[in-house]
């Protein structure tokens, strides 16, 4: 009984998370969509956030799809949303590494000609990164589509006891492999967004110890946008570990039954999502604007 109500509590704490995450891509997409259409072009990481803004809408609907089919009807059909969701969920992780690897190659400010190289071409590259970001996301879930539809020949197999060992080894063959692909394709683009974040706090530290010895005494905005960035920076990196973590021990599986708690674990995991996407709104000069403009027309009326 209490579990049943406590599954009802995160069930609704989900759905207002579905509704403000959706909300949040939504004003991305639109505001700076707009922008694109009337300008007819849009600065690079105004292209990442519109990408990552459609991601995360698409993969919001294919949770929803999925979690409610899969847990009400257990028809295996919603499964392919499940594939939906698990091609949007390693795309946003490409975009997110992308976006820091754009960041700390910009701001940075080595010598060296390796990175000079990098900072004058990358700006250049952000379609073709896209782009590619999308078709190793494509790729990545070939396997998972094939196992799938495996799957779905197994259960009609069922009732054949004929060469139902070989079936249910090929079965466990295809879940570990799965289990390992899946892990493997997340872990690159968090390790790349790993070592960007990670260097461009680093890169920023030294540069901030640097101007305090050069302004001792003195209040300085340099200072303070250099503070409110790595303050912004680590909570970046300690939500995307967290949301990497919670997403990697979904995948393996452990520590909890999943069935009791299902709708917890959902919660926790689009919580993260939600404070993530609300953090690069408010890292966007443009979408800070397009907030206290529509808080101002929601006072006004």
């Amino acid at each position: 009984m209490i579990t049943s109500q406590l599954s009802v509590f995160f069930m609704i704490i989900y759905m207002l998370e579905f509704l403000t995450i959706t909300g949040q891509s939504s004003l991305i997409v639109i505001a700076l969509g707009r922008e694109w259409v009337q300008a007819q072009r849009l600065p690079p990481v105004d292209m990442i956030l519109t990408s990552l803004g459609i991601c995360r809408f698409c993969q919001l609907w294919s949770s929803m799809l999925y979690n409610f089919g899969s847990h009400f009807h257990h028809n295996y059909n919603f499964q392919y949303f499940g594939i939906i969701w698990e091609f949007t969920n390693i795309l946003s992780f490409w975009l997110t590494s992308l976006l820091a690897v754009f960041y700390c190659v910009k701001v940075s400010f080595f010598s060296h000609p390796i990175f000079l190289w990098l900072k004058w071409r990358i700006v250049r590259w952000v379609p073709r990164l896209l782009l590619g970001s999308l078709l190793v996301s494509c790729a990545s879930i070939i396997f998972s589509t094939t196992r799938y539809y495996i799957n779905i020949q197994f259960i009609s197999m069922k009732h054949f006891p004929r060469n139902s060992t070989m079936l249910e080894r090929l079965e466990t063959f295809l879940w570990d492999f799965s289990t390992l692909q899946k892990v493997v394709v997340l872990v690159i683009p968090f390790l790349l967004f790993l070592a960007s974040t990670v260097l461009l706090m680093a890169l920023l530290s030294r540069h901030q110890k640097q101007m305090k010895d050069l302004h001792t005494g003195r209040s300085n905005s340099s200072l303070e946008a250099h503070s409110a960035a790595l303050k912004s920076l680590a909570i970046f990196l300690i939500l995307f570990t967290f949301y990497f973590l919670t997403v990697l021990l979904s995948i393996l599986d452990v520590l909890f039954n999943k069935e009791s708690w299902f709708w917890a674990w959902e919660a926790v995991i689009y919580a993260l999502v939600s404070i993530h996407s609300t953090l690069l709104m408010l890292s966007s000069a443009k979408l800070k604007r397009v907030l206290k403009a529509r808080c101002w027309s929601l006072e006004a009326a």
